[in-house]
């Protein structure tokens, strides 16, 4: 192993990995950190990976590449991990891997590395990937091969090297930041009966801290696409990050939550999704007027192995690339504007409007409908719905006798 390109991120687990790689395989390490909005964590990390022994390290700038072709399509299938989870960090991890192997080729680099545990998903999310892409590639999982056996060893083993990491025995929980969410987990967090400290929080305001007064917000979609805000169009990276303004300003966001993690085992972790739980109201209320039910109610049915799919890894898989194509046909008709009311936490559907609009007044009101529907219709269609449970009791009766 000469060469190998290390998935970065300057935290705990990858700056001991640097040094790590270096004394176990005794190989050039080539840092790659991908820009997906986590801010002010990119601060610095240059020069730190080449301290820590890095030969050189590639920062590139993917938040919109990875608002638009990623985050936006799980908004448009309506994808949620177990009803909850908008899986913020599980979306991200294919376009970082993607990204890797694209480095590893232009460096002719043996192996990737990343820094996912060993119980973790993340380590499936990566390797998945960088298999799909590049078959032959060889793979580096240090949590599955060191003698490491806690956080606590690693921030022992960097303070040894003087290697400086942003994690502490008195604040052991790590976090994951990027455009679409922050996740935090492990350490106090572990216990699940724990209440998060309401200062571990960076995306939002606590309900209880909101404004007094609501905030209104309309938002404008193209084909299941969010293009605007308040009438101006922004392209991905802009409109999220908006978004995100807003509805963490108004408390919007937060989930805690008790998840299945693929390799077997539950896990608890606290989100931030502010712009993202904006998004998804949004959408939602424009397709219910909008959206065919047979056509809905079928995309809805797979909605949670969509969901599984990405949680899972697969996004680079024959079915995913299946599941996206029908989400892309069930869009063609979501074009509009929902207006949302944020109060406290709360996303209030306010006001949805559409040119594709079927929601036809004429047709549902109570008042007279100028002949557009026939009421008397409804006896038929009854009847016939009706004539199997009929069927059904009837059959039970003569039994009894």
């Amino acid at each position: 192993m000469k060469k190998v390109v290390l998935a970065y991120s300057g935290g705990l687990d990858t700056s001991v990995i640097i040094k790590w790689l270096k004394e176990t395989y005794n190989c050039e390490v080539i840092a790659f950190a991908a820009d997906l909005g986590q801010g002010q964590e990119l601060t610095g990390l240059k020069e730190k990976a080449i301290k820590t022994g890095a030969s050189k390290i590639y920062i590139e700038d993917l938040r919109e590449e990875f608002v638009r072709d990623f985050v936006y399509p799980v908004i448009r299938a309506g994808a949620l991990y177990e009803g909850v989870y908008m899986m913020g960090t599980s979306i991200a991890r294919p376009l970082i891997a993607k990204k890797q192997i694209e480095i590893a080729r232009k460096e002719k680099a043996d192996a990737v590395c990343h820094g996912a545990t060993g119980k973790g998903n993340d380590q499936v999310r990566f390797e998945l990937t960088y298999f799909a892409l590049e078959p032959k590639i060889k793979v580096i999982a240090p949590w599955r091969e060191w003698d490491f056996d806690s956080r606590e060893s690693l921030i022992d083993y960097a303070k040894k090297h003087g290697i400086p990491v942003p994690v502490t025995k008195a604040k052991p929980y790590s976090s994951d930041r990027n455009l679409f969410h922050i996740s935090f987990e492990g350490g106090i967090l572990e216990d699940p009966w724990t209440e998060p400290h309401k200062e571990m929080f960076l995306l939002s305001k606590s309900p209880e801290e909101a404004p007094n007064k609501p905030t209104y917000v309309e938002i404008g979609f193209d084909k299941g696409t969010p293009v605007s805000v308040d009438g101006k169009k922004l392209p991905p990276f802009k409109l999220l990050s908006l978004l995100n303004e807003i509805g963490g300003e108004n408390g919007v966001g937060r989930v805690d939550m008790v998840e299945n993690r693929f390799v077997g085992m539950k896990s608890r972790g606290v989100y931030e999704t502010p712009g993202g739980t904006v998004l998804h109201a949004a959408h939602r209320a424009l397709e219910s007027i909008t959206m065919d039910r047979e056509v809905m109610h079928l995309r809805d049915s797979l909605i949670p192995k969509y969901a599984e799919l990405v949680y899972y890894g697969f996004w680079y898989s024959p079915e995913m690339e299946m599941l996206n194509a029908m989400v892309d046909e069930s869009q063609k008709n979501v074009t509009g504007t929902v207006r949302l009311k944020l109060y406290k936490g709360n996303c209030i559907v306010a006001g949805r409007k559409s040119p594709r609009s079927l929601y036809r007044p004429d047709i549902v009101t109570f008042e007279k409908d100028k002949g557009a529907y026939n009421q008397k219709d409804a006896e038929g269609f009854i009847r016939l719905n009706a004539l199997r449970l009929k069927i059904r009791k009837m059959l039970e009766l003569e039994r009894r006798k």
